[in-house]
Formats: structure tokens, C-alpha cells, sequence
């Protein structure tokens, strides 16, 4: 396997005409903000992403609010913080005995009950659980074919790409796995046109988190950003996003702030299902979508890989400016030349927070209240919203019991040779093929 990624797919079927579309959304894995030809790459090969992005809405201000797969993944499904939910700290592993809550409710669940058929393909990472309890089919989803969690718990970055793509990309094996990738999606797309449905389907293509630059070429690119994956640095959080949709969603580029937790609410709001009884952190991005108003979302909160009740968000923004308070460097952005992206970087609170005007410098290299430079009247004012947000949304914030917390048990991790011994390191399956 290549490059992970999931494709959720939501089938209206037996709606009436004037119903919702059909949605399929695919969310790549550890792919950063520079790693598209349609974000800037230089020599990656995605003529069918690059496509859709040229027929679709692109968003330049899309993000994660944490920047690893497990809380990311949990973000994305519920329009909820992972932090409500117990999914933190770090992520769940093969024999973790936590996982998503069921009493979440998800966007299949969601989409479910409005009459769609739901199904996913691809990477869950959000628990297995006694008898597959956390599995997508008691999540909400009819049909699911995929791994439970990484390919390879320990280095799930791409390391190889089908046969017929290796070497093609130009771009070593990471290129070769997002040519795959964008091969992939061609092939959706053009199964979408040959069934006559492309005017009928909403198509969102994301991803989880910033990339794992420790692993040098191999582990994607956050182009002009600061660090990638694990860091509430820009390079970490901030994500390519496309949504498609021939007729409805006129192509362009947006710079309106978006997250991953509209998703629910957006969808639901496009699909005419009600929304969960519960406290959602996210809102409906469909005016901007349909091109009938600008997004409701006017900030963004950021918690760290590990986060906990006292120190609260370590990163906040707000318009154009975006606040530290803390920051902490992570083994996942190792190898960069800055330093503060390494794991060797300590977590350090800082007060006042480094401020960043995101519009002029996205690559929040100039912090504008330090240095020799005058600090101006608009920084300050800007300074104290962020430090009042924050402060606000920490004192509202409840975090749910830890998932990740429950520990481990070996009987969990799945096994195609459950009776082998040393288990689970006898656990490798059988090739296949002939």
C-alpha cells in the first residue's frame, strides 16, 4: 500500500430529485500544504487532484485542529473537538482498548438517518476495540473495506507505491505514492462521469494533518509553512482543500477560514439532516460553498499532540492573526532546518504569545511582538483578542475521559494468524497472491 487515505461515501439513493448530493469525501494521510501542483509543488505529479482543483473551490485557510491522525480523524467525523471526546494523548495503537466513543454521533450516522447509504475505504485509526466494537460499521457506516489503522503502526509513511508507478513520479517514493493517490482519484472521478452522476456528487478532498518531515524526501513537504505534523505550527494544521461540485460550486479559490469540523454541519446542512444534540465545534460552511455568503468561522483553536486542562490551547487564531502560547517541537517535523520543529525543542510558554499576521506572513517567520521593530497599536489589540479567546474558550473547555489512557491489550490487535506464537510479533500475513 501507498500513500493511506480514506474515502467516505455517502449515496443518496431512493432520495427524491430535488435531494441532496451524493458525497464522497477523501482524506489523505500525513500530506502536506506544499505537496500539490495546485499548492505549489514544483514536480509533483497530480494531474487529476490538480483537475479538480481547477473545476472546484480551493481553500487557501483550511485547517486541522490537531495535527495527528487519531484526533484529526475523530475531528473530522464528529464537528468536535478531540479533546471533548477522550481522544487524546497521541493516538490509538493496534491494542489500544479505547476508541471512539459510540455515544458520538458521526457524519455517516448523520447522513444515515437522512437515507443515505453510507461506506468507507481505507485507514480508520479511531479504535478497534472487544469484537471490533469502534470498527466504522458500528460507527455509522454500512460498508467497510480497509485497515484499522496504519499499514505499518510504526512507520506509516508512504514507503512504496504499486508496481506500475514506481519510479514515475520524478519524485522518489513519496512522489510515486501521491501519483498513486491522484491515480486513484482519477479513476473515482471517472467512475462518478461514466454513471452520468457528476453533477449529482459533492467531492472534498483533505487531509489529516501537516507531513512528517523527519522523514526528509519521503515524508511530504508543508512548502512555505513552519514545521509539519505534530506542531500547532502552521506546516502542522493547515491542510490543501477542494470541494467539487459541477453546477453548484463555482470554481475559484477561497481565502475564508474553514476547518475540518465543518464538515458535519456543512454536510448535513447540504443533505437537510438535522445535527446532533450535542455541543459541535463546528460550523455550516455551505454559503461559501454555493457562493451565497462568507463563512461563519472567525477563529480557530489549536491543541497540541498531548494536551491537558491547565495549559489549555496552545495556539489561537483569529482573522489574520494567529497567537502562540505555548509551543512544543515534535519528533514528526525532525530534519527541518529550524530548530523549533525538532523534538529537541522543549515545550515553552510564552508570554506575551509570538503573534503572526498570517496574511502577509504565513510562514510565521516574523514575530510582531518581538525584535527591535516598533510594536503597533493594531498588534496589541490584536494580542489582547487572542489572549481574551483563549482564556474564554480554556474556562468553557470540559475534556472527556482519555481513550488513549485505557492502556492496551495485546488480545485486540488484529491478527490473520491469532494462534501464532510470539504473538502479535508472529502477526504478518500470508502474500496472496499466486
Amino acid at each position: 500500500m501507498g500513500a493511506l487515505w480514506a474515502l467516505w461515501l455517502a449515496w443518496a439513493a431512493g432520495l427524491a430529485t430535488t435531494s441532496p448530493p451524493n458525497i464522497m469525501l477523501i482524506f489523505a494521510d500525513d500530506l502536506g500544504y506544499g505537496d500539490l501542483s495546485s499548492y505549489g509543488h514544483p514536480s509533483s505529479t497530480t494531474p487529476n487532484l490538480d483537475q479538480l482543483a481547477a473545476g472546484g473551490l480551493r481553500f487557501t485557510d483550511f485547517y486541522v485542529p490537531v495535527s495527528l491522525c487519531t484526533p484529526s480523524r475523530a475531528a473530522l467525523l464528529t464537528g468536535r473537538l478531540p479533546v471533548r471526546m477522550g481522544m487524546y494523548p497521541g493516538v490509538l495503537g493496534p491494542r489500544s482498548k479505547g476508541g471512539l466513543p459510540l455515544e458520538e454521533v458521526t457524519l455517516a450516522e448523520v447522513l444515515a438517518a437522512r437515507g443515505y447509504l453510507t461506506g468507507m475505504a481505507g485507514k480508520w485509526h479511531l479504535g478497534v476495540g472487544p469484537g471490533g466494537a469502534f470498527l466504522p460499521p458500528h460507527q455509522g457506516f454500512h460498508r467497510f473495506l480497509g485497515i484499522p489503522y496504519s499499514h505499518d503502526q510504526h512507520t506509516h509513511y508512504p514507503q512504496f507505491s504499486g508496481q506500475s508507478f514506481v519510479g514515475r513520479s520524478g519524485r522518489g517514493p513519496f512522489g510515486d505514492s501521491l501519483m498513486e493517490l491522484d491515480a486513484a482519484t482519477g479513476a473515482l472521478m471517472m467512475a462518478v462521469r461514466d454513471l452520468g452522476l457528476l453533477g449529482e456528487t459533492l467531492v472534498i478532498f483533505t487531509a489529516d494533518n501537516g507531513p512528517e518531515t523527519m522523514r526528509m524526501s519521503r515524508g511530504g513537504c508543508s512548502g512555505l509553512l513552519r514545521c509539519g505534523k505534530g506542531t500547532t505550527f502552521e506546516g502542522g494544521v493547515r491542510e490543501p482543500a477542494v470541494a467539487f461540485w459541477p453546477g453548484h460550486i463555482t470554481p475559484g479559490v477561497t481565502h475564508e477560514l474553514a476547518s475540518s469540523l465543518d464538515l458535519l454541519p456543512t454536510l448535513a446542512a447540504l443533505s437537510g439532516a438535522p445535527l446532533p444534540n450535542v455541543t459541535l465545534d463546528g460550523v455550516d460552511l455551505s454559503p461559501v460553498l454555493l457562493g451565497s455568503g462568507k463563512s461563519p468561522r472567525e477563529s480557530l483553536f489549536f491543541y497540541p499532540a498531548f494536551p491537558d486542562e491547565i495549559r489549555g490551547v496552545f495556539a489561537v487564531r483569529s482573522g489574520k492573526y494567529k497567537a502562540h502560547f505555548f509551543t512544543q517541537g515534535s519528533l514528526h517535523s525532525d530534519t527541518t532546518p529550524d530548530p523549533a520543529c525538532h523534538a529537541a525543542s522543549p515545550l515553552t510558554a510564552h508570554e506575551p504569545p509570538l503573534l503572526y499576521d498570517l496574511s502577509e506572513d504565513p510562514g510565521e517567520n516574523y514575530n510582531l511582538l518581538g525584535g527591535e521593530a516598533e510594536v503597533t497599536p493594531e498588534a496589541l489589540g490584536a494580542m489582547k483578542h487572542l489572549q481574551l479567546l483563549k482564556a474564554q474558550f480554556d474556562a468553557a473547555m470540559t475534556f472527556g475521559a482519555s481513550q488513549v489512557a485505557q492502556g492496551d491489550d495485546p488480545d485486540l490487535q488484529i491478527c490473520c494468524k491469532p494462534s501464532c506464537t510470539p504473538h502479535p510479533a508472529c502477526c504478518y500475513c500470508p502474500d496472496s497472491q499466486p
